[in-house]
């Protein structure tokens, strides 16, 4: 890894879940505006590839130190069911808009810690979003789990409801790291729940690991990968830790002991070889997968797509966001919910969608998520329909230069492709056709440092 262009282009940046990205958006839809996008988009895809639903469980019973998702720490299990039927009254909301049943090809669970609710009560869930609902033949459920509280009766149940994909949080093995960043659990613990998760049935198994932490070595780190290919995940996202002390202050408390840049993007190099050299694929941008994965398939045959939950084999144009801070997505449009769970269930209990904020996309923020969208999954994008050009992809292209000289890119006439040097700095390369992001550069730090 050249140590100069590390040293270059490691400046915040977006992580490019979304084009505008959040802190850009400027355009909220009223209520009104949010039941006409979502019922266009309904009516586009839900004869087709049906809808996917995104729901935010967000109850902790302990807080990770590194965390930055949004979540509420109690060991107070009451909790559980007047969230459900909070989830299921805001997805009524969304059933009166479509005006007919929809079709769901994905459900993802996430949090938060989602296992931290009882089999029971994630069944009550899932039986209450699909009981108007028809779920497609293919359709693809997955959930969170954290290793330390996935029972063989949530595995069983969420099999039933047709579950079929796993993710754990594992983060790092090394006791020490586990210690500093509050996530402890034994390989024994790993290996007993993805054991007992193949034997059920389960097809894809993920797990979550974390490179840049706290006292984590070349050393500890290839000790952790090495524990992860003796289960042989299906795969695998391997994420950079974003450090961003201004929006989860409990990131502080480790803020002295972090590796430096080029010690942080040299733990991810050792990662990508190791995994390579045990067959996995890099996928995107964080991700890693067996050539038998769903996801490796899609990567292969250009249907990877990333949206709020990250990558995914399955796009659909409408994405319903249930939960506190949950975010939907329209395709033309964005909201994003309240954060405080109380807040989000009196806007509930009021008949409102209940997002505090959200944007509706111009014509100009179409033709560049397109070509962000492409370039994170992708790594290439091209432009020689009129249709996806605008004023603004020239003047990103004219600020690509640097990035060409320095071997990061291929740019030819309306195409560009990331070259195997770039694919690191990806996330600087968007950052380029993010017309938002430099006509109103941020004065104070809003992103995590992109390498």
């Amino acid at each position: 890894m050249n140590t100069q262009l590390i040293r270059k282009y490691n400046i915040p940046g977006p992580r490019y879940t979304s084009y505008p990205t959040v802190p850009y958006w400027d355009n909220s839809p009223t209520q009104k505006e949010w039941a006409d996008h979502v019922k266009q988009a309904f009516d586009h895809s839900n004869g087709c590839n049906g809808i996917s639903l995104y729901i935010h469980l967000p109850f902790c019973e302990r807080l990770c130190t590194y965390c930055g998702c949004n979540t509420r720490i109690t060991v107070n299990h009451k909790v559980e069911e007047p969230y459900i039927e909070t989830l299921l009254k805001e997805w009524q909301l969304y059933l009166t808009a479509f005006e007919a049943p929809p079709n769901i090809s994905e459900i993802h669970l996430g949090g938060g810690t989602p296992t931290f609710f009882s089999a029971k009560n994630l069944k009550r869930l899932i039986d209450g979003i699909t009981d108007q609902a028809t779920l497609i033949p293919e359709a693809e459920l997955s959930i969170e789990g954290h290793p330390g509280n996935t029972t063989i009766e949530h595995l069983q149940i969420l099999y039933q409801l047709g579950f079929r994909r796993l993710s754990l949080g594992i983060q790092d093995f090394d006791p020490r790291v586990q210690e500093v960043i509050n996530r402890k659990q034994s390989f024994e613990e790993v290996k007993l729940v993805t054991d007992n998760a193949r034997d059920i049935g389960f097809t894809s198994i993920n797990f979550d690991l974390i490179y840049g932490l706290p006292l984590q070595t070349k050393s500890s780190v290839a000790t952790t990968i090495e524990k992860v290919q003796k289960l042989r995940p299906d795969r695998i996202a391997f994420y950079s830790y974003a450090h961003v002390p201004w929006l989860k202050p409990a990131q502080r408390v480790f803020e002295e002991g972090l590796p430096a840049d080029e010690e942080k993007r040299a733990l991810y190099e050792l990662g990508k070889n190791l995994f390579e050299t045990a067959g996995y694929a890099e996928i995107g941008m964080d991700h890693f997968a067996l050539p038998s994965d769903p996801l490796y398939k899609a990567f292969q045959s250009k249907k990877l797509h990333r949206n709020f939950m990250g990558y995914t084999s399955n796009y659909t144009r409408l994405m319903v966001g249930l939960g506190a801070s949950s975010i939907s997505d329209s395709w033309t449009g964005f909201v994003q919910n309240i954060k405080k769970v109380e807040d989000y269930t009196a806007a509930v209990n009021q008949g409102l969608f209940p997002f505090f904020r959200g944007h509706q996309l111009n014509k100009e923020d179409l033709v560049l998520r397109t070509h962000i969208l492409n370039i994170m999954c992708h790594f290439e994008t091209s432009w020689y329909d009129d249709a996806y050009q605008t004023e603004a992809l020239y003047r990103g292209i004219d600020k690509l230069w640097a990035l060409k000289n320095d071997g990061l890119i291929v740019l030819n006439p309306f195409h560009l492709e990331v070259t195997e040097g770039g694919k690191p700095f990806v996330r600087n390369i968007c950052m380029s056709f993010d017309a938002r992001l430099w006509r109103n550069s941020p004065d104070t730090s809003i992103f995590s440092q992109t390498v």
